[in-house]
């Protein structure tokens, strides 16, 4: 009898026990480029590792998802955030039978894209720029173009289609879709009671009565409603009543967390610090590439700016905008292999 790899045993196992509208690793619509498959790790298994080992993936643990650089260590940050999506998503996927490695590499790379400040740092850019700015979008280019990570089609499927507009073409994009908005939803109401925002009694007495006032059991009962709900079935869907509650949840938060709280009055100089390190570098370009287009000097500083945490951004605000002769110059390198990257002459 032939020898076969321990990725072959994987896939076989995949074949056995997965769901028929799993995604199966041996299956893959594959790589821009072809590579050599690997003796141990699946296609979805390496898309993963990469990500996890992504220097990306290393800068979320100093971003925002709510609280603008928190000095409280228990509020979330974008890294937690992914990694609490993760949980959710493999829970979700392995009760379904679904690739559980195609959703932790969706999970974990949903959100490289997400700029400094979170949301309001996506604002200002996506004014900034012609085309707009959405992070699901720069999420795709940091791991294609960036980094240059060759993931597979499925994954990048996943990342670019997380968003609440959008809808994956696999169910374990579907799956991390939906753990998204359950994590952030969930995590967000216990920061901003940490944070003095909101009271446990000011959440809807409808959303208490219906999921329970208890984080845990909150996201227990919105798993359990997907996972009762979509089994055996070619999409991964809430009931209906658990859709309304939870959307009306949800709309509750916006409107007194994330549009209208405490959490938002350090907003308009977050989007000022950024807007002014746009611009900054966009001259700065120009000064030192004048034969290229405007178009790719802004995306040059844009893929900069965006990729920054919320510390460094504020490092090189002091340094290019206040004046200190305590302040050494960082230098610029990323920003110009972006531009040779980016094809600026």
């Amino acid at each position: 009898m032939t020898n076969i790899t321990v990725r072959e045993k994987i896939e076989q196992r995949e074949k056995n026990i997965l769901s028929k509208y799993a995604s199966q690793s041996a299956c893959s619509k594959g790589r821009k480029r072809y590579e050599e498959p690997c003796i141990l790790r699946t296609d979805f298994q390496r898309d993963r590792d990469r990500i996890l080992h992504s220097k990306a993936f290393r800068r979320l643990k100093h971003k925002t998802q709510v609280f603008f650089s928190p000095y409280d260590d228990h509020f979330r940050t974008r890294m937690t955030h992914t990694l609490e999506v993760s949980q959710i998503a493999r829970t979700i996927s392995r009760a379904l039978d679904l690739n559980e490695d195609l959703t932790e590499a969706i999970a974990l790379g949903h959100d490289l894209g997400h700029t400094p400040f979170g949301h309001s740092g996506e604002r200002v850019l996506n004014q900034l720029m012609p085309d707009g700015y959405r992070h699901n979008e720069q999420s795709v280019r940091v791991v294609e173009f960036i980094e240059d990570l060759n993931l597979t089609a499925e994954t990048l499927d996943g990342i670019l289609n997380h968003s609440f507009h959008c809808m994956p073409s696999t169910l374990e994009g579907q799956v991390v879709r939906w753990s998204d908005k359950i994590a952030y939803i969930n995590h967000d109401i216990q920061d901003a009671i940490r944070a003095g925002i909101i009271k446990t009694d000011d959440i809807p007495k409808e959303s208490i009565e219906y999921f329970s006032a208890t984080n845990r059991i909150r996201i227990t009962k919105l798993v359990n409603d997907i996972v009762e709900n979509s089994q055996g079935k070619d999409k991964i869907l809430m009931t209906d009543d658990c859709y309304k509650q939870f959307m009306k949840l949800r709309e509750w938060m916006f409107a007194h967390v994330y549009n209208n709280s405490p959490a938002k009055l350090a907003e308009d100089k977050a989007q000022n610090v950024i807007r002014s390190l746009f611009g900054y570098y966009c001259e700065e370009l120009r000064l030192k590439y004048k034969e290229s287009d405007n178009v790719n000097i802004m995306q040059t500083a844009c893929d900069y700016v965006s990729g920054m945490t919320d510390r460094y951004v504020l490092l090189k605000y002091e340094e290019n905008f206040l004046p200190s002769p305590l302040i050494q110059k960082n230098n610029d390198e990323f920003l110009y292999k972006l531009a040779d990257m980016n094809g600026l002459k």
